[in-house]
C-alpha cells in the first residue's frame, strides 16, 4: 500500500515539469504615449476612484442606473456566463489530481461439486457447495502524469476564460451606466425641446392672431398672415417630432432598466442644472490597461490562446498514465480487514498516436491562428480604449466652447427678433424680416439644447472611458 502511494505521489509532483506554452511577449503599445496637451486638464480627481452617485448628480438619474444595474437582463446574462466559465475551470483544475474511487463488494455463489466415479455410473456427479466472498477497496483509473504541461495548458486556459468573463460584466456594467445616462439626458432634452416648442407655438399663434386682425382690418397683405401660418405649423412639425422622440427614448430606457421604469422618481434636474464642478485627470494612456476591463478581458483571452498552444503542442508527445487499486478480500466478514487478504495492482501505460490524419497539426495551426487573432484584439482594444478617451476629452473642450458661442448667439437672435417685430408693427419693413428672425431664433435654441445634451452626453462617456463608475465589487 505505501508502495502504491508513493508512486502516486511521485506522479503527481512530476505533473507540469515541462510547459511548450508560448512566452508572453513585451511589445509597445499600439498608441501614442500621451494625449494632446490641449486636451488635457490642469489636475482633477481620477475616475476610477468614483461611484457612479458620486459623479452623476441628478437623484432621477442614479435611481434609474440603480434600477439598470439590478434588473438588466443582459447584465444578468453576463454573470451567469461568470458561474459557467468558474464550472469549466473547476473542472479543468479537477485533472490535476487522481480520480481515487471505493468500491465494495458481496458475492454469495453455489456450484456443484463433483463425485467420485464408480463402476455403474462412470463420470456422475452429485452434491453442491455454497461460496462467499466479500471486498473492499480504492483504486485510480488512468491517471495522467502531466510530464508535457497539456492538463496545466488546459487549466490555464480555464483560468483566463474565467478572468476574461469577469473582466467582460465589468466592461458591460460600465456600458450600462454609460448607455442609462446618454439615454436620460437625450429624454430630458427632447423634454426641453417639447417645451420650448409648446411655448414657440403659443407664441406663433398669438402671432396668427395679430396677422389676422390686420389682414382683416386691409391694414397688411394675406402674404404675412400666411407667413404666420408657416411659422406655425414649423413650430407644430418640431414638436410632432420630439414628441415621437420622447416615446422611443422612453421605451429604449425601460428596456435597460429591466422592463418597467420606476413609477416613483425624485424630481429631476434640467440641462442646464446637470454638470458638477469636478474635472477627471486623464492620466496617461497606459494606465488604461489596469482600469479598463475590456483590455483586461482581451489580456486574459490572449493568455488563454497562449495556453491553448502549449496544450495543442503537447498532443505530439506520448501520453502516459496511471492505473492502481489496491483492497481487502475474504470469505467471510470476520476476516475481511486482516492482513493475509491484501491485495494491490499497479500499471503504468503509454499511448502515442502514430498517425492521424493531420487533426495534431491542424488543432496547433488553429490555436496559433486563434492567438494571432487575439494578439490583433488585444491592440485593437488598446486603441479603441485611447480613441475613446481622446474623443471624450475633446468632446469636454470643444462642446464646451459651443455653447458659450451658441448662448452669445441666441441673446444676438432674441435682440434682432424683438427688432424685427417692432419694425414690422411700426411698417418700416415686412413680415418677412420678421419670419428669419423667428426662425433663426427658434434653430439657435434648439441647437443650444442639443449641444448641452451631447456635452453632457460626452461627461458621462469620459467618466466610464476613464474606468469610473463602479459602487461594488461584481461578482468574482
Amino acid at each position: 500500500m505505501k508502495r502504491i502511494i508513493s508512486l502516486a505521489t511521485l506522479g503527481t509532483l512530476l505533473v507540469g515539469c515541462t510547459n511548450l506554452a508560448p512566452p508572453a511577449e513585451l511589445r509597445d503599445l499600439p498608441i501614442a504615449p500621451a494625449y494632446p496637451d490641449s486636451l488635457r486638464p490642469d489636475g482633477g480627481v481620477v475616475a476610477s476612484s468614483l461611484t457612479y452617485r458620486e459623479w452623476f448628480v441628478d437623484p432621477r438619474l442614479e435611481v434609474l442606473i440603480a434600477a439598470a444595474l439590478a434588473n438588466n437582463r443582459n447584465l444578468v446574462a453576463a454573470t451567469a456566463r461568470i458561474a459557467q466559465a468558474r464550472a469549466r475551470y473547476r473542472i479543468e483544475d479537477s485533472r490535476d489530481l487522481p480520480v481515487v474511487v471505493a468500491n465494495g463488494s458481496a458475492i454469495r455463489s453455489r456450484q456443484p461439486l463433483a463425485a467420485p466415479p464408480s463402476a455403474d455410473s462412470p463420470g456422475t456427479r452429485s452434491g453442491a457447495a455454497n461460496f462467499n466472498r466479500f471486498g473492499v477497496g480504492v483504486g485510480v483509473s488512468a491517471f495522467e502524469l502531466d510530464f508535457w504541461g497539456r492538463l496545466d495548458n488546459l487549466e490555464e486556459a480555464a483560468r483566463a476564460e474565467y478572468l476574461a468573463t469577469i473582466a467582460a460584466q465589468r466592461a458591460f456594467y460600465l456600458s450600462l451606466i454609460a448607455e442609462t445616462a446618454t439615454t436620460y439626458y437625450e429624454i430630458v432634452e427632447t423634454q426641453e425641446q417639447i417645451a420650448l416648442a409648446e411655448a414657440t407655438a403659443e407664441s406663433r399663434r398669438e402671432g396668427l392672431r395679430i396677422a389676422r386682425l390686420r389682414l382683416n382690418a386691409g391694414v397688411t397683405s394675406a402674404l404675412p398672415f400666411r407667413q404666420a401660418e408657416t411659422l406655425l405649423t414649423q413650430a407644430e412639425q418640431q414638436l410632432a417630432v420630439q414628441r415621437l422622440a420622447l416615446a422611443r427614448l422612453q421605451n429604449r430606457l425601460a428596456v435597460l432598466v429591466g422592463g418597467t421604469i420606476p413609477e416613483e422618481l425624485p424630481p429631476g434636474l434640467t440641462l442646464a442644472g446637470q454638470g458638477n464642478e469636478a474635472r477627471l485627470d486623464a492620466n496617461m494612456p497606459s494606465e488604461l490597461l489596469l482600469v479598463r476591463p475590456d483590455i483586461i478581458a482581451a489580456e486574459e483571452q490572449l493568455r488563454a490562446a497562449r495556453a491553448n498552444i502549449g496544450a495543442a503542442r503537447a498532443a505530439f508527445f506520448p501520453t502516459i498514465s496511471l492505473t492502481g487499486n489496491a483492497g481487502l478480500t475474504s470469505d467471510g466478514l470476520t476476516g475481511l480487514f486482516g492482513t493475509d487478504g491484501l491485495g494491490w495492482s499497479f500499471g503504468p501505460s503509454i499511448s502515442l498516436p502514430i498517425f492521424d490524419g493531420g487533426a495534431r497539426q491542424g488543432r496547433l495551426a488553429l490555436a496559433e491562428a486563434i492567438a494571432v487573432e487575439e494578439v490583433a484584439d488585444y491592440d485593437l482594444a488598446i486603441q479603441t480604449a485611447f480613441r475613446e478617451v481622446a474623443d471624450a476629452l475633446a468632446g469636454r473642450r470643444y462642446l464646451a466652447e459651443q455653447i458659450e458661442t451658441l448662448e452669445a448667439a441666441i441673446a444676438a437672435q432674441e435682440r434682432i427678433a424683438r427688432i424685427a417685430r417692432l419694425r414690422y408693427r411700426e411698417g418700416v419693413a415686412d413680415y418677412l424680416e420678421v419670419l428669419d428672425a423667428e426662425r433663426n431664433l427658434f434653430a439657435a435654441q434648439q441647437q443650444l439644447l442639443a449641444t448641452r445634451s451631447a456635452w453632457l452626453q460626452n461627461r458621462a462617456l469620459l467618466f466610464v472611458a476613464l474606468g469610473g463608475g463602479f459602487e461594488r465589487p461584481l461578482q468574482p
